[in-house]
């Protein structure tokens, strides 16, 4: 049987409503109050925290680097490394470098003579400290680090790194032997990685997780030892993205701030300074400090929610009396409300069973002259005033409707002049395309995968024919859509300026003059930061009389496989009128008949897909040339878009895409192509525009 609540117990409960809704703003007052003293506890203890561990830190390092620095000073050690094989200076050497080594905390010295390239390590225990460990080769990627350590001009460096031919981690102490500004090698120390982990990251403090970074945010030290940027600390390691603190934000403003954070570290060494951000999506209190002696960033996160800052026990005492004085205050409001508020409206019930049997009109008639009254004459006004003002809302109803039709008649309009305007665009764009030159120089030799995001787009390619070979590229322009497409058209007007000035036969020249000219017509003065006009360039000459090839290309690389294997020539690392110059070089190769060349802009290596949203990539894309790399280039074209469109799925295409493969077969009497007089578009419109590319 339902309960049936009087006016009184209605009342009542309302009024116990009431005092709990009051105490709500008292509550959140009060949350506020504590999470701000929390707030302040937990800062000042991640400050502390953090200063704390940077003298930890810096007192080891620095003695560490203080004795490499005097190892590598002596005169003893210039003397042999200037002649290495010189057997009093090698002896007396080998007697000195035993006294730092037993100084040295790991007990462990390193030293590499430039001259030869000798790498010698010593340990306790192990072979002789007087015959070289390896030779360092400057063609080895693994020894990438000594070459970075020298060409940086930095009087030492402190580089975390695994050695594999000695098969030790390390933190290594890198300082540079120079002898009147002339080079005369390495030397130095290491700290064992999984020791210096356990004693200064992993500490066991609840609620912490200090880690230790460059600069750029590259993981020199990290609980999770996957995750450190082996050789960053030299500049000699490729750093992937998951070994940069930036992995762990996801939002954008977060690593901005991070990064503003860290550069006002290094502005102010020995200070500590604080944001909030959240790392692998758990809100965390970020302390940041710089260690200027060792260009280490050393930050700590802290849980608040883990650590214990406060103590809750007196939470409870605090909301037992705030029940108590609930129960106080609802007693004396209920009395209240009974002598003041229902004795009233007892009185209004029998004036509403009057309403309740009349009319609702405007004319309601109510007598009474107290405050019930007045409250009935004025839901009559409220109702005259609701009937006039729905017929005027009505009205502009129907007024802003009629205004809505127009305009999205004028957005369609709008819309229809924008769409055929890309459309012309497109048209435009693809007569700078060499598509109908190409099908005649190379008939089927060759085959095109073209395809921008947009209509129009920031890639394109390029063919010129002369009588003692053909140069063939790649241009991948920053950008795309229309700003894409008009880079285009400057760019194709540099580079044929620019081979002009070099010669078709020189694509390392042509890229010089290429990025010389862009500088040119973008001064950074007159550009804002925000504003890319690098370009990605692949450039190949075909000498068919001598058989050969050269190539040279700005962050893109030419593959070739006749199906067994596959070779790539790497291109330069920096694009085309990157903020870093550097000088571009020709890489000559024979010319192997019956090979797929392919040149490929990154729209294909980049696009996202798969279970997981990551790029197609390098791996994938180096072997689906292999495997096809003898099959009709027509049909490799077919099936790098198949494959690309699987792997994509219901993902939007990220960027412009352009694929380029030729072949070299001396045999004449071969038909054309039926297929490749033009570029694989999915955004090409009926009509081509003829070809007047030069």
């Amino acid at each position: 049987m339902a309960v049936r609540w009087g006016l009184r117990g209605k009342s009542a409960m309302a009024l116990l409503l009431a005092c709990l809704l009051s105490l709500v703003p008292a509550a959140i007052l009060g949350w506020q109050a504590v999470d701000g003293i929390r707030q302040h506890f937990a800062t000042a203890y991640a400050e502390n925290y953090t200063l704390l561990h940077m003298q930890r830190i810096l007192a080891p390092i620095s003695r560490e680097l203080a004795l490499a620095q005097r190892f590598a000073d002596s005169q003893t050690t210039r003397a042999w490394l200037d002649d290495e094989h010189d057997p009093l200076k090698r002896r007396r050497f080998f007697t000195e470098a035993e006294g730092f080594r037993r100084s040295f905390a790991d007990h462990t010295f390193f030293i590499v003579v430039d001259a030869s390239g000798d790498y010698y390590f010593d340990t306790a225990g192990e072979a002789d400290p007087r015959i070289p460990r390896y030779r360092v080769d400057v063609d080895d990627p693994e020894d990438a680090w000594y070459v970075e350590t020298l060409r940086s001009g930095v009087p030492y460096n402190i580089n975390v790194n695994t050695d594999s031919k000695l098969g030790v981690a390390k933190v290594w102490i890198n300082v540079v032997v120079r002898d009147h500004g002339r080079p005369l090698g390495i030397a130095g120390s290491g700290l064992d990685l999984s020791r210096f982990l356990d004693d200064f990251i992993r500490d066991g403090a609840n609620g912490m997780t200090p880690m230790i970074v460059t600069p750029d945010g590259a993981f020199q030290a990290y609980p999770d030892a996957q995750r450190i940027a082996f050789s960053s600390g030299a500049e000699a390691g490729s750093v992937g993205r998951e070994q940069r603190i930036q992995s762990l934000i996801a939002d954008p403003d977060q690593r901005q701030a991070l990064r503003n954070t860290m550069q006002d570290a290094e502005h102010h060494p020995g200070e500590v300074r604080t944001l909030q951000a959240e790392l692998e999506g758990k809100p965390r209190l970020l302390s940041v400090g710089y260690l200027p002696e060792l260009n280490w960033v050393m930050i700590t996160a802290l849980d608040v929610q883990t650590a214990r800052i406060l103590d809750p026990g007196w939470l409870w005492t605090l909301l037992g009396g705030l029940t108590l004085l609930l129960a106080l205050l609802l007693a004396g409001f209920v009395y209240a409300t009974e002598r003041l508020i229902l004795h009233p409206l007892r009185r209004l019930q029998h004036s509403a069973r009057a309403i309740a049997g009349g009319d609702y009109s405007p004319q309601l008639a109510v007598r009474r002259d107290d405050e019930i009254g007045e409250l009935s004459r004025a839901f009559s006004r409220m109702a005259e005033q609701v009937e006039r003002h729905t017929r005027e809302l009505e009205a502009r109803v129907r007024e802003r409707t009629r205004e809505l039709e127009q305009a999205n008649q004028e957005m369609a309009r709008a819309r229809r002049q924008i769409d055929d305007s890309l459309v012309y665009a497109g048209i435009i764009q693809r007569a700078i395309l060499p598509s109908r030159r190409l099908a005649a120089a190379l008939e089927h030799q060759y085959a095109v995968l073209w395809r921008p995001r947009d209509h129009v787009g920031g890639d394109f390619y390029l063919f010129r024919e002369s009588e003692r070979g053909c140069l063939i590229g790649v241009v991948d322009c920053a950008g795309h859509g229309v700003p894409g497409a008009l880079m285009t058209m400057l760019a194709r007007a540099i580079i044929d300026h620019a081979i002009l000035e070099a010669g078709a036969d020189d694509p390392a020249g042509i890229l010089e003059a290429t990025d010389r000219q862009t500088r040119e017509s973008f001064t950074q003065e007159r550009l804002p930061d925000s504003i890319a006009t690098n370009m990605d360039i692949g450039l190949v000459w075909i000498d068919a009389a001598s058989t050969t090839l050269t190539f040279a290309g700005a962050k893109m690389s030419l593959y070739a496989s006749d199906g067994e294997r596959l070779e790539i020539l790497r291109g330069g690392k920096r694009a085309i009128a990157q903020k870093r110059r550097m000088t571009h070089t020709n890489v000559h190769r024979p010319l192997h008949p019956g090979w797929t060349y392919t040149l490929c802009s990154d729209g294909f290596l980049d696009q996202a897909g798969g279970e997981h949203g990551f790029g197609f990539g390098n791996q994938r894309f180096e072997a689906m040339l292999q495997a096809r790399a003898n099959d009709p280039l027509d049909a490799q074209i077919d099936a790098f878009e198949a494959e690309l469109e699987a792997y994509r799925g219901d993902l939007p295409q990220r960027d412009d895409i352009t694929v380029l493969s030729f072949r070299y077969r001396p045999t004449p009497g071969s038909e054309p192509s039926s297929r490749r007089d033009e570029p694989r578009n999915e955004h090409r419109s009926s009509q081509e525009p003829p070809d007047e590319s030069p």
